[in-house]
Protein backbone atom coordinates (compact mmCIF):
# COMPACT_ATOMS: atom_id res chain seq x y z
CA UNK A 1 0.00 0.00 0.00
CA UNK A 2 1.52 3.37 -1.04
CA UNK A 3 1.64 6.29 0.93
CA UNK A 4 -1.63 7.80 -0.49
CA UNK A 5 -3.29 4.81 0.44
CA UNK A 6 -2.33 4.87 4.29
CA UNK A 7 -3.02 8.81 4.10
CA UNK A 8 -6.51 7.99 2.71
CA UNK A 9 -7.16 5.17 5.61
CA UNK A 10 -5.95 7.38 8.41
CA UNK A 11 -8.20 10.36 7.06
CA UNK A 12 -11.04 8.33 7.11
CA UNK A 13 -10.13 6.80 10.83
CA UNK A 14 -9.74 10.30 12.14
CA UNK A 15 -13.37 11.18 10.66
CA UNK A 16 -14.87 8.38 12.04
CA UNK A 17 -13.73 8.72 15.02
CA UNK A 18 -14.61 12.52 15.10
CA UNK A 19 -17.90 11.21 14.77
CA UNK A 20 -17.80 8.99 17.24
CA UNK A 21 -17.10 11.30 19.95
CA UNK A 22 -19.73 13.82 19.13
CA UNK A 23 -22.94 13.84 21.20
CA UNK A 24 -26.30 15.57 20.66
CA UNK A 25 -27.54 18.24 22.94
CA UNK A 26 -30.68 20.27 23.13
CA UNK A 27 -30.44 24.03 21.40
CA UNK A 28 -33.35 25.41 23.99
CA UNK A 29 -34.17 24.52 27.90
CA UNK A 30 -37.88 24.60 29.61
CA UNK A 31 -38.49 25.49 33.38
CA UNK A 32 -41.36 25.36 35.44
CA UNK A 33 -41.55 26.42 39.29
CA UNK A 34 -44.20 27.45 41.50
CA UNK A 35 -43.75 28.83 45.25
CA UNK A 36 -45.12 31.59 47.69
CA UNK A 37 -44.72 35.46 48.85
CA UNK A 38 -44.55 38.24 50.81
CA UNK A 39 -45.29 41.56 49.82
CA UNK A 40 -45.09 45.17 51.05
CA UNK A 41 -46.96 47.79 49.35
CA UNK A 42 -46.91 51.55 49.04
CA UNK A 43 -49.31 54.12 49.98
CA UNK A 44 -52.07 54.22 47.50
CA UNK A 45 -54.99 56.97 46.68
CA UNK A 46 -58.26 55.20 46.00
CA UNK A 47 -60.52 56.73 43.55
CA UNK A 48 -64.20 55.64 43.34
CA UNK A 49 -66.75 57.00 41.17
CA UNK A 50 -71.01 56.37 41.87
CA UNK A 51 -72.24 58.72 39.16
CA UNK A 52 -75.82 57.41 40.29
CA UNK A 53 -74.92 57.92 44.30
CA UNK A 54 -73.41 61.25 43.13
CA UNK A 55 -69.76 60.43 44.43
CA UNK A 56 -66.46 60.96 43.23
CA UNK A 57 -64.09 60.84 45.70
CA UNK A 58 -60.78 59.42 47.00
CA UNK A 59 -59.00 57.71 49.63
CA UNK A 60 -55.69 59.50 49.74
CA UNK A 61 -52.37 57.71 50.98
CA UNK A 62 -54.44 54.43 52.34
CA UNK A 63 -52.17 51.74 53.79
CA UNK A 64 -52.26 48.30 52.24
CA UNK A 65 -50.69 45.31 53.85
CA UNK A 66 -51.11 41.66 52.24
CA UNK A 67 -52.54 38.19 53.19
CA UNK A 68 -49.58 35.77 53.12
CA UNK A 69 -51.76 32.72 54.10
CA UNK A 70 -48.89 29.84 53.71
CA UNK A 71 -47.26 30.96 57.28
CA UNK A 72 -51.02 29.89 58.88
CA UNK A 73 -50.83 25.49 58.60
CA UNK A 74 -49.90 25.39 54.46
CA UNK A 75 -50.20 21.37 54.49
CA UNK A 76 -53.88 22.03 55.59
CA UNK A 77 -55.61 23.64 52.46
CA UNK A 78 -55.45 24.22 48.90
CA UNK A 79 -52.08 24.91 47.89
CA UNK A 80 -53.90 28.18 45.71
CA UNK A 81 -55.40 29.64 48.66
CA UNK A 82 -52.08 31.21 49.85
CA UNK A 83 -50.08 34.16 48.06
CA UNK A 84 -48.62 31.56 45.45
CA UNK A 85 -46.86 32.32 42.36
CA UNK A 86 -45.47 30.39 39.38
CA UNK A 87 -42.72 30.67 36.70
CA UNK A 88 -43.03 28.86 33.28
CA UNK A 89 -39.92 29.91 30.67
CA UNK A 90 -38.01 28.43 27.75
CA UNK A 91 -34.25 29.34 27.14
CA UNK A 92 -34.38 30.15 23.05
CA UNK A 93 -30.41 30.61 22.75
CA UNK A 94 -27.46 28.20 22.11
CA UNK A 95 -25.89 28.97 25.16
CA UNK A 96 -29.41 29.47 27.04
CA UNK A 97 -28.58 32.65 28.81
CA UNK A 98 -31.93 34.36 27.01
CA UNK A 99 -35.26 33.28 27.73
CA UNK A 100 -38.76 34.23 27.89
CA UNK A 101 -41.02 33.51 30.25
CA UNK A 102 -44.94 33.76 31.62
CA UNK A 103 -44.40 34.96 35.34
CA UNK A 104 -47.31 34.85 37.53
CA UNK A 105 -47.63 36.26 41.36
CA UNK A 106 -50.97 35.43 43.11
CA UNK A 107 -50.68 39.00 45.28
CA UNK A 108 -53.57 40.12 48.04
CA UNK A 109 -53.59 43.58 49.02
CA UNK A 110 -55.72 44.73 51.26
CA UNK A 111 -56.90 48.26 52.85
CA UNK A 112 -55.65 48.25 56.70
CA UNK A 113 -58.22 47.30 58.85
CA UNK A 114 -59.55 50.40 61.37
CA UNK A 115 -56.36 52.89 59.56
CA UNK A 116 -57.64 56.16 60.05
CA UNK A 117 -58.60 57.37 56.35
CA UNK A 118 -58.47 60.76 54.57
CA UNK A 119 -61.46 61.24 52.01
CA UNK A 120 -61.67 64.14 49.50
CA UNK A 121 -64.24 65.00 46.63
CA UNK A 122 -67.88 64.79 46.14
CA UNK A 123 -70.01 62.28 48.21
CA UNK A 124 -74.15 62.53 48.09
CA UNK A 125 -73.57 65.18 45.70
CA UNK A 126 -71.87 66.69 48.44
CA UNK A 127 -68.25 68.00 48.75
CA UNK A 128 -66.47 66.78 51.12
CA UNK A 129 -62.83 66.38 52.81
CA UNK A 130 -62.39 64.78 56.07
CA UNK A 131 -61.06 61.35 58.15
CA UNK A 132 -62.90 58.34 59.58
CA UNK A 133 -61.66 55.25 60.98
CA UNK A 134 -62.16 52.69 57.76
CA UNK A 135 -62.91 48.66 59.24
CA UNK A 136 -65.11 46.00 58.30
CA UNK A 137 -66.25 45.46 62.14
CA UNK A 138 -67.88 48.81 62.25
CA UNK A 139 -72.12 48.28 61.62
CA UNK A 140 -74.45 50.03 58.92
CA UNK A 141 -73.06 52.52 56.90
CA UNK A 142 -69.63 52.17 59.02
CA UNK A 143 -68.98 49.21 58.03
CA UNK A 144 -66.10 49.21 55.60
CA UNK A 145 -63.59 47.22 53.76
CA UNK A 146 -61.62 47.18 50.33
CA UNK A 147 -59.39 44.13 49.23
CA UNK A 148 -58.16 42.57 45.84
CA UNK A 149 -57.99 39.88 48.86
CA UNK A 150 -58.70 36.89 45.97
CA UNK A 151 -55.46 37.92 44.30
CA UNK A 152 -54.00 41.32 43.17
CA UNK A 153 -52.85 39.24 41.00
CA UNK A 154 -49.08 40.46 38.78
CA UNK A 155 -49.12 38.81 35.42
CA UNK A 156 -45.49 39.70 33.12
CA UNK A 157 -44.57 38.23 29.74
CA UNK A 158 -40.46 38.67 30.49
CA UNK A 159 -37.31 38.57 29.07
CA UNK A 160 -34.85 36.69 31.15
CA UNK A 161 -31.14 37.09 31.20
CA UNK A 162 -29.11 33.88 32.73
CA UNK A 163 -25.53 34.61 34.55
CA UNK A 164 -23.93 31.25 34.75
CA UNK A 165 -21.83 31.60 38.07
CA UNK A 166 -19.42 28.99 36.76
CA UNK A 167 -16.21 29.58 39.29
CA UNK A 168 -18.75 27.87 42.03
CA UNK A 169 -20.55 25.41 40.08
CA UNK A 170 -19.80 21.63 39.54
CA UNK A 171 -20.60 18.97 37.21
CA UNK A 172 -23.81 18.33 39.91
CA UNK A 173 -24.30 21.65 40.77
CA UNK A 174 -25.00 25.04 39.09
CA UNK A 175 -25.76 28.37 40.65
CA UNK A 176 -27.12 31.29 38.33
CA UNK A 177 -28.67 34.68 38.54
CA UNK A 178 -31.05 35.50 36.51
CA UNK A 179 -32.66 39.23 35.47
CA UNK A 180 -35.84 39.71 34.63
CA UNK A 181 -38.13 42.53 33.11
CA UNK A 182 -41.28 42.53 31.60
CA UNK A 183 -45.12 43.86 31.61
CA UNK A 184 -48.46 42.55 31.25
CA UNK A 185 -52.03 42.52 32.55
CA UNK A 186 -53.71 43.14 36.19
CA UNK A 187 -56.57 40.32 36.61
CA UNK A 188 -57.76 41.24 40.53
CA UNK A 189 -60.89 39.96 42.22
CA UNK A 190 -62.47 42.76 43.86
CA UNK A 191 -64.09 42.58 46.66
CA UNK A 192 -65.20 45.31 49.54
CA UNK A 193 -67.82 47.46 51.18
CA UNK A 194 -68.31 51.06 50.96
CA UNK A 195 -70.57 52.74 53.37
CA UNK A 196 -72.29 49.23 54.54
CA UNK A 197 -72.81 48.18 50.87
CA UNK A 198 -70.96 45.09 49.05
CA UNK A 199 -70.28 44.98 45.48
CA UNK A 200 -70.51 42.20 43.22
CA UNK A 201 -67.47 39.72 44.05
CA UNK A 202 -65.55 38.80 40.37
CA UNK A 203 -62.70 38.54 38.65
CA UNK A 204 -61.87 40.80 36.20
CA UNK A 205 -59.24 42.74 33.60
CA UNK A 206 -58.43 45.62 35.94
CA UNK A 207 -55.64 47.58 34.71
CA UNK A 208 -51.64 46.72 33.97
CA UNK A 209 -48.35 46.12 35.79
CA UNK A 210 -44.35 46.25 34.98
CA UNK A 211 -41.97 44.74 37.18
CA UNK A 212 -38.00 43.89 37.67
CA UNK A 213 -36.50 41.12 39.20
CA UNK A 214 -33.41 38.94 40.30
CA UNK A 215 -33.64 35.22 40.97
CA UNK A 216 -31.00 33.32 42.18
CA UNK A 217 -31.05 29.68 41.06
CA UNK A 218 -29.70 26.32 42.46
CA UNK A 219 -30.18 23.61 40.18
CA UNK A 220 -29.33 20.06 41.06
CA UNK A 221 -28.69 17.23 39.29
CA UNK A 222 -29.10 19.27 35.99
CA UNK A 223 -32.74 19.17 36.81
CA UNK A 224 -34.40 20.18 39.96
CA UNK A 225 -33.82 23.56 41.20
CA UNK A 226 -34.35 26.50 44.30
CA UNK A 227 -34.88 30.02 43.64
CA UNK A 228 -34.64 32.72 45.57
CA UNK A 229 -36.01 35.95 44.24
CA UNK A 230 -36.85 40.15 45.12
CA UNK A 231 -39.61 41.73 42.80
CA UNK A 232 -40.08 45.21 42.51
CA UNK A 233 -43.69 46.24 40.62
CA UNK A 234 -45.82 49.09 39.82
CA UNK A 235 -49.60 48.26 39.07
CA UNK A 236 -52.10 50.68 38.16
CA UNK A 237 -55.80 49.45 38.19
CA UNK A 238 -58.84 50.89 37.07
CA UNK A 239 -62.77 50.22 36.01
CA UNK A 240 -62.64 47.91 39.37
CA UNK A 241 -66.02 47.00 40.23
CA UNK A 242 -67.83 48.97 43.03
CA UNK A 243 -71.13 49.02 44.13
CA UNK A 244 -73.08 51.48 41.39
CA UNK A 245 -69.38 52.48 39.96
CA UNK A 246 -65.58 52.21 39.37
CA UNK A 247 -62.72 52.18 41.27
CA UNK A 248 -59.08 53.28 40.09
CA UNK A 249 -55.64 52.95 42.12
CA UNK A 250 -52.26 52.68 41.43
CA UNK A 251 -48.97 51.31 43.71
CA UNK A 252 -45.34 49.82 44.06
CA UNK A 253 -44.67 46.67 45.47
CA UNK A 254 -42.20 45.37 47.16
CA UNK A 255 -42.07 41.54 46.75
CA UNK A 256 -39.68 38.31 47.85
CA UNK A 257 -40.52 34.79 46.60
CA UNK A 258 -39.17 31.24 47.00
CA UNK A 259 -39.67 28.52 44.12
CA UNK A 260 -38.87 25.25 43.86
CA UNK A 261 -39.04 24.21 40.00
CA UNK A 262 -37.64 21.56 37.64
CA UNK A 263 -35.60 22.19 34.41
CA UNK A 264 -35.29 19.82 31.21
CA UNK A 265 -33.54 20.34 27.79
CA UNK A 266 -36.17 21.07 25.03
CA UNK A 267 -36.04 22.14 21.32
CA UNK A 268 -34.46 20.68 18.23
CA UNK A 269 -30.88 18.84 18.93
CA UNK A 270 -27.45 19.89 17.83
CA UNK A 271 -24.15 18.16 17.78
CA UNK A 272 -21.72 18.82 20.17
CA UNK A 273 -17.80 17.31 21.15
CA UNK A 274 -17.03 16.05 23.63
Amino acid sequence: MNLNKWLAVLVILFIVNDATAQKTERKGEFYFSWGYNKEWYTPTNVSINQPSLGNNFTFKNTKLEDHPGWDDALLTKAISIPQYNYRIGYFIDKDKDLAIEINFDHTKALFLDNQTVHMVGTYNNRPIDSSFVFSKTGTGTSRNYYYLNNGANFLLFNIVKRKKFTNISTKDFAFDGLAKIGVGPLIPHVENSLFGVKNNQLFQFGGWNTGAEYALRSTFKKSLYLEFAGKVDYAYYYNLAVNQGTAQQGFGTLEFILNLGYTLPMGPKSAIKK
